[in-house]
């Protein structure tokens, strides 16, 4: 689909020169059509990184989207101008009396802490229970499956004794599921994570089923069976040197880290790793946006949603 975003968002230049469809926003404004709202609560440290990561899955289709860029309120982050967020970025208050289409909920480097230590954890959760009524589909990534997990149903993370870190195997558990629709039976995802969910804690909710999971690195994905929310706990969306600079980034901290699993050439850190996942990747979030989102939700946004809530109320 055609990305609407704002004209001067650094990661339009970078989409451009790589074919992805985009559109500027006073272009947007002349087509006949409603736009799919696309939420992205980017709660990674290194939000254009993630942005253009997430825009070029999203792009390069007929439809036209329209993102909207939120962070947490409650938290100031570090590795992001402040001139960059007050330009491209709201936050929950500036979207909480909206509808939206579909939202993505990124990862973020807090995994090791308790849920409710995380410095905007009351902000997360009241976002989380606004999706329920207010979008049709949210996608959780990584730390975010996991925080969807525990607050929705009450699934507990564990800690892992060593990271995993690599590019895995993964299998489709459910035939014929919408969202997994052209995979082939044996696919790869980068996993980067110090934590992990149970099978046996999610077989545990009725509303829940695993649709992917890895041998090695466990459940890939679960969602509700409505699939109005979508846990995932890789990162498809990464590039193919993500995983390198964060093996890079620690080893200059001095850091034990393992050389990440099945993603070297020969397992050799000093050769340029491949992306082997970049085709499933694609399938992934297109077929959420057009399965999950797109064929979900009606042309009148407000009208559904009223009807929504005014159901949950009687």
């Amino acid at each position: 689909m055609p990305i609407k975003i704002p004209d001067n968002l650094p990661a339009k230049e970078i989409l451009n020169q790589e074919n992805i469809f985009t559109m500027d926003e006073s272009v947007a404004y002349h087509q006949d059509i409603r736009p799919l709202r696309i939420a992205l609560l980017n709660l990674m440290p290194t939000k254009e990184t993630t942005e253009t990561q997430l825009l070029r899955l999203i792009g390069n289709t007929p439809l036209q989207v329209e993102f909207v860029l939120l962070h947490p309120k409650t938290h100031t982050s570090k590795n992001t101008s402040v001139e960059h967020l007050e330009m491209f970025y709201k936050t929950f208050d500036d979207i909480k009396d909206e509808k939206l289409d579909g939202m993505i909920i990124t990862g973020a480097p807090v995994e090791q802490m308790e849920f409710e230590d995380v410095n905007y954890w009351e902000e997360l959760t009241q976002i989380l229970n606004w999706s329920k009524h207010n979008v049709t589909s949210t996608l959780h990534i990584c730390w975010a499956a996991q925080a969807g997990l525990y607050h929705h149903f009450g699934v507990r993370k564990f800690a892992l004794d060593n990271k995993m870190f690599g590019v895995f195997p993964h299998t489709v558990q459910v035939p014929n599921t919408k969202l997994l629709r052209g995979f082939d039976e044996v696919f790869h995802v980068p996993q980067s994570r110090h934590t992990d969910i149970r099978r046996e804690d999610i077989e545990q909710c009725p509303d829940l089923e695993i649709l992917s999971e890895s041998e090695e690195s466990g459940v890939y994905i679960a969602a509700t069976r409505d699939g109005k929310h979508i846990f995932v706990t890789g990162h498809s969306e990464y590039d193919a040197c993500s995983l390198k600079w964060e093996y890079d980034r620690d080893v200059s901290r001095g850091l034990s880290i393992e050389i990440p699993k099945n993603y070297y050439p020969n397992n050799d850190p000093s050769r340029q790793p491949y992306n082997t996942w970049r085709a499933h990747a694609n399938l992934l979030f297109s077929n959420w946006l057009n399965y999950y989102v797109y064929q979900e939700t009606p042309f009148e946004l407000n009208a559904n949603i009223n009807e929504s809530l005014a159901s949950s109320q009687l």
